[in-house]
């Protein structure tokens, strides 16, 4: 079983930064046999894709729209992964969710509850 807890989402302006945190408890393998995620689903759209990160840190990928802005990192020692945020713009706006998936499978099937990020102008 895999729990996983998202923190830091709040409210800033429209160019200012964010660093979203992801605490992973699994009572079975180690957090860094997880491909980790971060997903975000604004009102009224699809949940999308934001960035991923192999489980030993070496690899990432990102979505278009936030690449050069958003950094994703991870602290195996720590169990967390991490979603750095700068520039951000009004449709940044989306409820961000945290995912793993074991080994790099396809399907992420543990996620979190969700942190709501909300840009103002």
């Amino acid at each position: 079983q895999v729990q996983l807890v998202e923190s830091g989402g709040g409210l800033v302006q429209a160019g200012g930064s964010l660093r979203l945190s992801c605490a992973c408890a699994s009572s079975r393998r180690t957090f860094s046999s997880y491909t980790m995620a971060w997903f975000r689903q604004a009102p009224g759209k699809e949940r999308e894709f934001v960035a991923r990160i192999s489980g030993s840190g070496s690899s990432t990928y990102y979505a278009y729209s936030v690449k050069a802005r958003f950094t994703i990192s991870r602290d195996n020692v720590k169990n967390t992964v991490y979603l750095q945020m700068n520039s951000l713009k009004r449709e940044d706006t989306a409820v961000y969710y945290c995912a793993a998936t074991y080994q790099g499978g396809a399907v992420y099937g543990y996620w979190g509850q969700g942190t709501q990020v909300t840009v103002s102008s």
